[in-house]
């Protein structure tokens, strides 16, 4: 807890100072509200939640949207933090934008990793493949802590990435093909069936 009250202070100072004399300044709670968006990012890069309880409410909230999920109170939090990377190496966490208020910080991410390691039953396979999502974290901040959080990302693309098919109805087939997932941007591919004759 020191750890975070120290890197959110000199994080605090580097942002404040940073700014330059002409443009807007941020006001303290918007500062310190995007180095909490950044330190939660961080954690859940890291896999590493020991600071969960210095960073969220007691009673607080965090909705994963992909998965339909609510996590309450930092005992379930901290599990949804550290579990969420368990699955790759070569995990990085990248913010690519920070937008705050006073009471709200958004950032919008890319996450890389490799799959290694079973994805609970989701994939029960370990497929060796690289993962990359895009997404968007939202936070609601009360008294510098956060009361709410929700993760916004695309569960599709991470079951096309993995190798995944879903069948649609009328017999279309959405896949990833092997030459778009060796790209550094794949795309989702679709398969018809074939025209009668």
């Amino acid at each position: 807890m020191k750890t975070l009250a120290t890197a959110l202070s000199l994080s605090l100072a580097v942002v404040l100072c940073s700014c330059s004399t002409g443009a807007r300044q941020p006001s303290q709670a918007e500062a310190e509200n995007e180095i909490a968006v950044r330190t939660l990012l961080s954690m859940i890069g890291s896999g590493d939640a020991s600071d969960v309880a210095g960073l969220f409410h007691p009673d607080a909230v965090y909705d994963d949207y992909a998965n339909q999920r609510q996590y309450r109170g930092l005992e379930e939090i901290a599990g949804y933090i550290t579990g969420g990377t368990r699955w790759a190496t070569a995990v990085s966490m990248d913010v690519m934008s920070v937008h705050v208020s006073d009471s709200l910080a958004a950032a919008e991410w890319v996450f890389t990793g490799i799959q290694d390691r079973p994805i609970r039953s989701f994939v029960p396979v370990v497929t060796g493949r690289e993962v990359v999502l895009n997404g968007v974290t939202i936070l609601e901040i009360e008294e510098g802590r956060i009361r709410r959080a929700a993760d916004y990302t695309d569960a599709l693309a991470l079951a096309l990435q993995l190798g995944g098919e879903v069948r649609m109805p009328g017999g279309v087939v959405l896949r990833q093909d092997a030459a778009a997932a060796a790209e550094p941007n794949p795309t989702d591919t679709i398969s018809s069936p074939e025209e009668p004759s």
